[in-house]
């Protein structure tokens, strides 16, 4: 199941970086002509009502989901491994702040409907997509860090490190950190998995990324009105964040039992 994973993720990422020469159509060219044609040899997945190729469209789709995909986790797996060390490490107040009152704040609303409030407020868009999503899921990676770092802290290597003199920042960089990173990295693909599908809703709320672009939530709000004339319009960007959310899983499934000493035992 996990090499099942890896070969999704491989194929989604071949999609996206190679979807401007594999892509048969423009993905925003009109052409009221084709309009709803059923999938055939020229439109291979079909076209949807303004005769735009429902291929190429989901082909560049997953541009946009992979770039959210990466960069939401990588903003908040960076954020909340800064304020989660420093509550972990040092404790006292510093871990009352954030663990307490900071975390809690944004853990009182449900992250999507925080993303919802901040797109809603400062306007739809990619950036304001990606920064949105961080910002509804720092709290997480803050959390699983805060725990890992007061479990780490206290072993007998890193008071034989302290003892010899190595500053705080030593012993955060060199002797916490790489020895959490297992936990972190299957956080981080389960996150991946959240992303997708949170920008396919924001999308398809019109919070997303906005047209002409292709996204598979864009193209679901666009098929609802021909759900049952052309059903097809709906499966395919269905089938897509499907698949990739399936795929983030299963590798962080596989991450989560390959990295797990106990299951290197077994």
């Amino acid at each position: 199941m996990a090499a099942a994973g890896f070969f999704l993720l491989a194929a989604f990422l071949a999609m996206a970086l190679l979807a401007p020469w594999i892509a048969p159509h423009d993905p925003a060219a009109l052409n009221l002509d084709a309009r709803l044609q059923s999938p055939s040899a020229q439109h291979l997945f079909g076209t949807d009502e303004l005769g735009r190729d429902v291929l190429s469209r989901s082909l560049y789709g997953a541009r946009v989901s992979l770039t959210v995909a990466v960069s939401v986790v990588g903003l908040s797996l960076g954020a909340g491994l800064l304020l989660g060390a420093l509550a972990g490490f040092y404790g006292g107040w510093i871990d009352t702040v954030i663990n307490v009152y900071l975390s809690n704040v944004f853990l009182a609303l449900p992250g999507i409907l925080l993303a919802i409030a901040f797109v809603a407020f400062m306007g739809p868009g990619l950036e304001n997509l990606i920064l949105a999503l961080a910002l509804a899921g720092w709290v997480n990676y803050a959390r699983l860090v805060r725990a890992q770092v007061m479990s780490m802290k206290e072993r007998e290597f890193v008071a034989a490190a302290r003892s010899l003199g190595a500053s705080d920042l030593r012993l955060l960089l060199r002797h916490i950190l790489p020895n959490i990173l297992q936990p972190l990295l299957v956080q981080a693909a389960v996150g991946m998995a959240a992303a997708v599908l949170a920008e396919a809703t924001l999308s398809f709320l019109g919070l997303g990324v906005q047209p002409p672009t292709a996204t598979w939530g864009s193209m679901l709000n666009d098929a609802r009105s021909h759900l049952f004339d052309a059903p097809y319009l709906v499966v395919f960007p269905a089938a897509f964040v499907a698949l990739c959310v399936l795929a983030f899983n299963l590798v962080g499934d596989g991450l989560r039992d390959a990295l797990d000493p106990r299951t290197r035992l077994e």
